[in-house]
């Protein structure tokens, strides 16, 4: 395995975020943009060629896969250090690159809108496009909503210093906080992502709750700087869905996720009636803390019970753990992790200059990904790797698949992430090797649950209210820390000691621009995943094949279309749901057993 915390972005570009290579490839993806809107424009929909289209899409996928790696290599460098003042340049150059390319994505969709339905069934018929068939209905649907070419070049323009903006200035404020941290007599100051592992990740709780209060207040001390960007871009947001008639905020983000609303309000009416266990599990772990009630900064907190220390692993014993156990699940997937460890895709080195969170990202054209994180050791460092590396594995199976038919959406994509981390958890879980290691790796298991039942709904419940809320003018920083606040009580129903309401700038989610609610798939693929784990148990071995098709299809159907085609399940009625929630609440009943005795 490989030693190195450091990835090797030379093996893309040569040179790092002043490389040369590098913009002489961006100058190859200009002119690929500039030969596919000459291929587009070309192209006559009212008498629809097959061979011409296909032309263009080759083209188009060319370009945008281009444009990926170089975006995934910019930002990788930004992220790895974020006093990198070339990588961030190169950031702002692709987005005006991207721009370029949205607006020949525009041209695509309103060619798409004019052709007939008679012809366009025709067209479809093409041993190429038949492949592609759902995404290219779909991007003709979507080219039925646009404004006129000229407008909606108008407002791509405008996003570069608006909306792309904003979240440039959200990047820049991050990178300025800095959270004081006192041990053992001596003050360090450490970056947001150094901090974040502290605030939940520290075994003493006194220290997590006194990081809990200095990060509170490192957030407050630029609230009125985050508020203002948070309401500009959702204000450019609102205002581009009521230029093009959408008068629904929600249902952009549906659509995004080819979700029907009926599917998502069963989900959380489900995990709602089914929080009491999740309320009845933090309460028992407040009391092996010798507390009345868990602290915000507690939820995902390690639990050390006697004289058990949780394990420390090394970054060698985290890939070994992880490609020992994803063999027991999925022989590519190993195989996928010993490559992404031998070839050093992993940025994993906890230093100052970081960028908070975690991500994988694709490189199309090198056929690599690259994972970005801070490794301190726990053993939720060791299940978000594996996480990442799910999405790796994601990436790896739809390799030889047309652009079109690779582009998931978030919901799905935390499917493989999301297995990936579960296959681990379990794993640790099972090597237990006393009752005390197991309750704190099944505390683990079932901290992430109630992060995705509690933590996520409420980033769902602000967001939504923020946006209503947005709608009739600016909601000032107190507003915002209500609405958090009152927003976390709900989804934790009153269970929590201490909350965090600066979560809203914190939280990078809010501010992508991307997607909006960037919340309730995380909790669809933690469930999603569940299901499609308990069922792959049931089959055995088999299922590996049937996972990696199911895999393949997540960006060619309808989400409901692909659980019923893959599982034979119907996600808009409750039974799958509760299915997934029931592994969830026999890991909660096994819990609360093992922990009787630790009780006072």
């Amino acid at each position: 395995m490989s030693t190195q915390l450091t990835w090797n972005m030379d093996s893309v570009f040569k040179g790092g975020s002043e490389s040369e290579e590098l913009q002489a490839f961006i100058g190859k993806i200009d002119e690929d943009i500039s030969h596919a809107k000459e291929l587009i424009s070309d192209w006559n929909a009212e008498n629809p060629d097959a061979s011409r289209l296909n032309q263009f899409l080759d083209k188009r996928e060319k370009a945008y896969d281009g444009l990926s790696e170089a975006s995934t290599f910019a930002r990788g460098l930004h992220s790895a250090n974020v006093e990198d003042a070339a990588a961030a340049k190169v950031v702002n150059q692709l987005s005006h690159t991207g721009s370029r390319m949205s607006e020949v994505e525009t041209l695509f969709m309103k060619k798409l809108k004019q052709v007939e339905d008679s012809k366009w069934e025709t067209l479809l018929e093409d041993d190429q496009l038949v492949k592609s068939a759902f995404n290219l209905s779909e991007k003709r649907d979507q080219g039925k909503k646009l404004l006129s070419e000229k407008e909606e070049k108008i407002i791509q323009q405008l996003s570069l210093d608006g909306l792309e903006g904003m979240n440039n200035i959200y990047q820049s404020l991050v990178n300025s906080v800095r959270i004081p941290y006192e041990e053992n007599g001596e003050v360090t100051t450490l970056s947001a992502g150094q901090a974040a592992n502290k605030l939940t990740g520290h075994k003493d709780p006194k220290v997590r709750s006194k990081m809990l209060t200095v990060w509170e207040e490192a957030w407050r001390a630029k609230a009125p700087l985050f508020a203002d960007t948070l309401n500009h871009l959702a204000g450019f947001r609102l205002q581009t869905y009521k230029l093009r008639g959408e008068d629904d905020f929600l249902n952009p983000p549906l659509e995004y996720n080819r979700l029907k609303k009926e599917t998502l309000d069963t989900m959380w009416n489900t995990i709602t009636e089914n929080k009491p266990a999740l309320v009845k599990f933090m309460n028992r772990k407040a009391q092996l803390m010798n507390k009345e009630k868990l602290g915000w900064s507690d939820i995902a907190a390690p639990l050390s019970l006697g004289s058990y220390e949780p394990k420390t692993y090394s970054f060698e014993e985290a890939q070994t753990f992880i490609t020992d156990n994803f063999a027991t699940f999925s022989n590519e997937m190993k195989e996928l992790a010993e490559t992404a460890f031998a070839e050093n895709w992993v940025e994993a080195e906890d230093r100052e200059g970081k960028r908070p969170g975690a991500y994988c990202a694709n490189l199309p054209v090198s056929k690599q990904s690259r994972v970005f994180m801070t490794f301190s050791g726990t053993a939720n460092n060791v299940s978000t790797l594996a996480h990442e590396l799910g999405h790796a594995y994601h990436s790896h199976v739809m390799r030889d698949l047309p652009q079109l038919n690779r582009r998931y959406a978030m919901n799905v994509a935390e499917t493989a992430s999301t297995l990936s981390e579960m296959v681990i958890s379990s794993a640790t879980v099972d090597a237990a090797e006393s009752i005390e290691e197991k309750i704190d790796l099944l505390d683990s298991k079932l901290s992430r649950s109630a992060v995705m039942f509690m933590n996520i709904h409420s980033r769902f419940l602000f967001e939504q209210r923020f946006y209503e809320k947005r709608q009739d003018g600016l909601v000032n920083e107190k507003e915002l820390r209500s609405l958090m606040e009152e927003a976390q009580k709900e989804a934790f129903q009153n269970s929590l000691e201490s909350y965090h309401p600066m979560f809203w700038a914190s939280k990078l989610h809010f501010y992508i621009t991307g997607v909006p609610f960037y919340n309730f798939p995380y909790t669809f693929g933690f469930l999603f995943s569940l299901g499609i784990y308990s069922y792959a148990k049931s089959q055995g071995e088999s299922f590996e094949t049937d996972y990696r098709n199911l895999l393949r299809d997540t960006a060619s159907m309808s989400t409901e279309d692909l659980a019923d085609k893959h599982l034979n399940v119907d996600l808009t009625q409750k039974d799958f749901w509760q299915s997934a929630i029931d592994e969830i609440l026999s890991d909660v009943e096994e819990y609360m057993s093992l922990t009787e005795d630790f009780v006072e």
